[in-house]
């Protein structure tokens, strides 16, 4: 069982009082860290948000069918008042606990169910090679995304596509970045080329300078369409199955000569930043 199914587990067995994603993470012996990557590239969800969204569920059904204290409903969903609450439920569903008390059902409100993990999306992966890196720079357009709507970034590759060869690039690569990861799931998504160390980024660009890194590189041989499981089997399966320890850094999509951007074929590398040995 991977730390994903083990999340999932943990946070249906712990519906009523305040649990964090430290808390996730630890019961499923990775970092906080690797928890919110791995639960983002395999359901496409925030594991925080899913988190809210389950308790804050289970409390609108709990008041529809006529609970009469509402802090207790709240203190059982992890709120420490009653105004944080209602904040909350506001955000979440249009409308007061009061009012949804007095609806008397949960119709008309979008209801988050328990994922059933039975089984994770999956594909078959060779081993990853081990490079470790002297420090680099790239420069490219960035674009922030949350990890349940990063429907945009085949758009930005395409606004960044007819500039990156006006770049200097030191290699005939395109590299994509995911980078500044927070508990929420929201990242930062880089098209980038790798430049010299003396390389400025032009006006409406970004520079970003990756320290020396240690990278387990996978290799994605099929359509780029099916990142989404090579994802997700790397950060839940080959880097919790293998002993190493994934650590906060960029992840590197590394597009060489052999990717036809027209096709979405050709296949690509994957650099994760570790720690460790295998």
């Amino acid at each position: 069982m991977g730390p994903v199914e083990k999340a999932v587990w943990f946070v249906e067995s712990h519906t009523r009082g305040p649990i964090g994603l430290d808390d996730v993470a630890k019961a499923c012996h990775v970092s906080p860290y690797h928890m919110t990557r791995a639960f983002a590239a395999t359901t496409g969800l925030s594991l925080m948000r899913y988190v809210r969204g389950r308790r804050l569920t289970e409390a609108a059904r709990r008041l529809a069918d006529g609970a009469k204290d509402i802090f207790a409903v709240a203190t059982d969903a992890g709120y420490g008042s009653h105004e944080a609450f209602t904040r909350a439920f506001r955000d979440h569903f249009g409308l007061t606990p009061e009012q949804l008390r007095a609806q008397g059902n949960v119709e008309g409100i979008s209801l988050t169910e328990a994922i059933a993990m039975t089984t994770t999306e999956t594909v078959a992966l060779d081993p990853p090679r081990f490079e470790t890196t002297p420090a680099r720079q790239y420069v490219g357009i960035v674009q922030r995304y949350n990890c349940e709507a990063p429907t945009g970034i085949p758009d930005q590759w395409q606004r960044f596509g007819p500039n990156m060869w006006r770049l200097a690039p030191v290699d005939k690569a395109a590299y994509g970045i995911c980078n500044n990861f927070n508990g929420e799931g929201d990242f930062d998504y880089m098209c980038a080329v790798q430049v010299a160390a003396d390389a400025k980024a032009p006006e409406g660009m970004t520079l970003l300078k990756v320290p020396e890194t240690k990278f387990a590189v996978f290799r994605h041989k099929g359509h780029v369409a099916g990142i989404k499981g090579t994802m997700a089997t790397i950060f839940s399966r080959a880097i919790p199955e293998s002993g190493l320890k994934l650590v906060e850094g960029p992840t590197i999509e590394r597009y060489g000569p052999e990717f036809n951007p027209m096709t979405g074929l050709g296949g690509f590398e994957v650099w994760v930043p570790i720690e460790g040995t295998p």
